[in-house]
């Protein structure tokens, strides 16, 4: 199909309706709708034999796209939430609210690998990355807004086997999880809302984070909130006495309220090198700001094992203040092609760099 051309300098989409949004993305590049139809597509992951493995979190249902537009094949049901996926070879892992469960891809059955995580209130969406050493990092998010919750909650937990313990904490919630090429764990985190006093405070405050994850590392929610200078203590009377210095540093700012969610590193060569090496991260957009903000794809750019900034990639889902989709989760394939669910519109589009 063609790519962006025009005076708009806007994508085409396959099979688009006059209701898609009409995505815009660098010259060169190429947007498919991948598969349509699916209700609130969220994260996603690639099967060794090539198939997309997609949760559909309200459905209770992870499904199996096998090519483009082909007809979703249900591979696990009844789940509590499912949300964060992850291959190990052919077993597949699936971060539910309460746990995590197993199975063998293709044709396997659902197993148990931990249970007991806290169903807690605000944040139930588990995100869910592999480490090299095949244990597993779960992100268990707040029960509130701004509260003295308690471990496991607003935590990153280790899971190996069928017990867990608490990686990082002060996390209110770790939307995203992903490995960069050098074993580092780094996660997108939302921030607190309503931070006031007035509304513009609120619209331009705390901005939401990438995060270098440190084992043992406190990450500042709910007593230090983040801010372009450092962390700062914040104005809530769960933290009369914090000293933010105690904790973890932003590893790069996003603007506030632009709910970042999936996040992949691209280590494939389809994409040009200015794409390589860094990460891809899903805005869903903001829903609390006087102007909305988000609702697109950023690429965060690394030097030296540290992010140095970001740039629009994939936009259009934010129309004249309207949300025409959400972009919620990311994937790439063996052959370097870029998948983004949208959870609104219920489309998974497919990214290619044809020049």
């Amino acid at each position: 199909m063609a790519g962006c051309g025009g005076s708009s300098g806007f994508a085409s989409l396959a099979g688009a309706s006059t209701q898609d949004p009409q995505l815009a993305a660098p010259p060169g590049f190429t947007v498919d709708v991948f598969e349509r139809g699916l209700q609130g597509p969220r994260y996603m992951a690639v099967a060794p034999n090539g198939d997309l493995l997609v949760a559909l979190t309200y459905m209770s249902h992870v499904v199996a796209i096998h090519g483009a537009n082909s007809t979703p094949v249900v591979v696990a049901r009844g789940l509590n939430l499912p949300h964060g996926l992850a291959f190990d070879g052919s077993t597949l892992y699936i971060a539910t609210w309460d746990g995590v469960e197993k199975l063998t891809y293709p044709g396997g059955s659902l197993s148990t690998v931990i249970s007991g995580f806290p169903e807690n209130g605000d944040h139930d969406h588990r995100a869910l990355a592999l480490a090299q050493d095949h244990s597993l990092y779960v992100s268990i998010g707040s029960s509130c807004n701004v509260c003295a919750d308690q471990p496991p909650l607003a935590t990153i937990q280790h899971v190996r086997g069928a017990s867990a313990s608490t990686f990082a904490s002060g996390l209110r919630n770790a939307s995203g999880l992903a490995f960069d090429s050098a074993g580092r764990l780094w996660a997108t985190v939302n921030q607190r809302d309503d931070i006031g006093p007035t509304q513009a405070v609120t619209d331009n405050l705390p901005p939401d984070e990438l995060d270098l994850i440190e084992q043992g590392g406190d990450y500042g929610w709910p007593a230090c909130y983040p801010d372009p200078d450092g962390r700062k203590r914040d104005p809530n009377p769960e933290s009369p006495n914090a000293d933010c210095s105690r904790t973890v540093p932003v590893s790069l700012n996003f603007p506030a309220h632009s709910a970042p969610l999936g996040i992949v590193f691209y280590d494939r060569t389809q994409f040009p090198k200015e794409y390589r090496g860094g990460a891809f991260v899903a805005f869903h957009g903001s829903w609390n700001r006087t102007t909305p903000t988000g609702d697109k794809v950023v690429y965060v750019a690394f030097a030296n094992g540290k992010p140095t900034g970001y740039k629009n990639f994939l936009t259009g889902w934010l129309r004249d203040g309207r949300y025409l989709g959400r972009p919620s989760g990311l994937a790439v394939d063996g052959s370097g092609d870029l998948f983004v669910s949208d959870d609104q519109a219920g489309i998974i589009y497919r990214i290619r760099y044809a020049p």
